[in-house]
């Protein structure tokens, strides 16, 4: 159950550009992180010019407003398909929309299956529903 949440300068794509990016990462999640099919949960957030910062941490990296900030929020993944999420992102979002690969930051944060509600006030891993 990956919660995505998508962070780009706004005025920067198209809509249907957004949906592309969107629909890569879809698309690896269902490969890498084994997410079932209609298990999508994404958020696009568009930040006004100058309201993301993201220095290079040293690395030596020239990032443009292209940028894009990805934030994975899911449950037991191993390293191995962490290392690999971080990988196919880079490679499918630079050759199916042109993103460069120092133009990509991407976050996976950990939680419990307590820890979801899919609708109804009910926590469905915790009822026995999922």
């Amino acid at each position: 159950m990956p919660l995505v949440h998508l962070h780009v300068i706004e005025n920067r794509r198209t809509p249907d550009a957004l949906r592309r990016i969107a629909d890569v990462v879809q698309d690896v999640m269902l490969e890498h992180f084994a997410a079932p099919d209609r298990d999508r949960y994404q958020l696009i957030s568009e930040h006004k010019l100058g309201h993301i910062i993201a220095e290079d941490t040293g690395l030596g990296f020239e990032r443009t407003d292209d940028i894009v900030v990805v934030q994975v929020v899911q449950q037991g993944r191993s390293r191995e398909q962490k290392q690999a999420l971080y990988r196919a992102l880079s490679e499918r979002l630079h050759s199916e929309t042109g993103l460069a690969p120092t133009d990509l930051i991407v976050s996976v944060a950990e939680n419990t299956r307590e820890d979801w509600s899919f609708g109804n006030g009910v926590a469905q891993f915790i009822a026995g529903v999922l």
